[in-house]
């Protein structure tokens, strides 16, 4: 989870300070809000908890923990772009908040994945 984090922030940091991309983004009916690095870490950090709790869940009730959870993980990334889509901002700064998702699934997933295989294995093993 910590490397889905920094993955983030990463994308963040390039985005925001480095190349000047103020990530401001305004929903209809509210104010205009400016995210920045704290917003960005804990838009990837609960994602990060949620989907190990659920992998957690799934591995005590499914020997297809690993399969499922991942299916779950690609639908909701694809569901996560439906915000930035809908938001008001320029186009560099849904840019930089579509690829921090990216970047937090390309860290999660493959490692969520490796974890429950391995874990699965372990458990099949003393039966």
């Amino acid at each position: 989870m910590a490397g889905a984090v920094a993955a983030a922030l990463a994308i963040w940091a390039v985005g925001e300070p480095l190349l000047g991309h103020d990530l401001v983004v305004q929903q209809k009916g509210q104010q205009p809000q400016d995210l920045g690095a704290a917003a960005i870490g804990v838009f990837a950090l609960v994602p990060s908890l949620l989907g190990w709790a659920l992998l957690a869940v799934l591995e005590r009730v499914t020997r297809l923990a690993a399969r499922i959870w991942t299916a779950a993980a690609l639908a909701l990334l694809a569901v996560s772009f439906l915000p930035i889509i809908g938001v008001q901002a320029s186009g560099a700064s849904k840019a930089v908040l579509a690829l921090t998702h990216l970047a937090v699934a390309a860290v999660l997933i493959p490692v969520f994945w490796l974890t429950a295989t391995t874990r699965a294995a372990d458990s099949g093993s003393g039966r």
